[in-house]
């Protein structure tokens, strides 16, 4: 990319939750949230002291596991 080109902000805007700053911070309400709505589709226990990262991670496996995240 030149100097003068400005990235564009849609484009590889995922990071791996592993390398977040804030990712060892306990997960949020909404991450808490939504993870229980989506263990309890899933049939799955939830662990309560996930991390940010973790959570996230998991979110993804059972959006998956559910069809959610299509």
């Amino acid at each position: 990319m030149s100097e003068n080109q400005t990235p564009d902000p849609t484009q590889n805007a995922e990071k791996d939750p592993e390398t977040w700053v804030t990712g060892d911070e306990p997960m949020t309400g909404p991450q808490k949230s939504y993870l229980q709505t989506l263990a309890r589709e899933a049939g799955r226990e939830l662990p309560e002291d996930l991390t940010k990262a973790k959570a996230s991670e998991l979110i993804d496996e059972l959006q998956q596991q559910t069809g959610r995240g299509q």
